[in-house]
């Protein structure tokens, strides 16, 4: 379940989207390849978010796909989600560590050499670095490649580039320096998701 080897497009829901047309989106990104997701909704109760976790999971098993809830332990504890992904104003990755044990995923949002070599030393499985570029979706600094290739070079982690990538700016450096791309809205917002993560897959070739 740790292998993220094959795993180099990771689909971030958007909380902006109505949920059962994000159900679907998130259907066509599994039947194109997408084989990780992370389930983001900052903005509903606890009980919303079980409920459409458990929806999304089972897209996920149904397609042998990695299934994470963002920041809240207690959801991905609740629908059995194969981990979580924490960002720096969370829970800290050892604190979460304690919490879901050995066998469950842990990602940690970083942005900074610093932050980066503690998830390692916490026991974070992968890191999300960025923003690469400027989003929509989320308010956040950009770091520098400089950066990316420093976190590359210092921790043995996968390292997945997140914030406002798109297929028309994934550049040779940022290739070179992180093992998958982290995707929102240029595959949820895309008119043709299959052939979207059908070249975000070719990028990765």
């Amino acid at each position: 379940m740790k292998n993220f080897k094959d795993k180099k497009i990771y689909l971030v829901t958007d909380h902006r989207l109505e949920f059962e047309s994000l159900l679907k989106k998130v259907r066509e990104a599994l039947e194109s390849g997408v084989s990780l997701v992370q389930y983001r909704d900052k903005d509903v109760s606890t009980k919303v978010m079980v409920e459409r976790s458990k929806k999304i999971k089972d897209l996920c098993d149904e397609f042998n796909s990695i299934f994470l809830v963002n920041d809240r332990i207690d959801v991905a504890l609740a629908v059995d989600a194969d981990g979580v992904h924490v960002g720096q104003d969370d829970m800290t990755c050892k604190e979460a560590r304690k919490i879901l044990g050995s066998e469950k995923i842990i990602g940690v949002s970083t942005k900074t050499l610093e932050e980066s070599i503690k998830a390692f030393e916490d026991g974070a499985d992968y890191l999300g670095c960025g923003a690469i570029y400027s989003t929509s979706t989320k308010d956040t600094s950009v770091i520098s490649i400089e950066i990316l290739k420093e976190i590359r070079d210092k921790v043995k982690l996968p390292v997945y580039g997140i914030g406002g990538i798109k297929l028309d700016n994934i550049t040779a450096d940022l290739k070179a320096n992180v093992d998958g791309v982290a995707v929102i809205t240029a595959i949820l917002d895309s008119k043709n998701i299959k052939e979207t993560v059908n070249k975000f897959s070719e990028k990765f070739m």
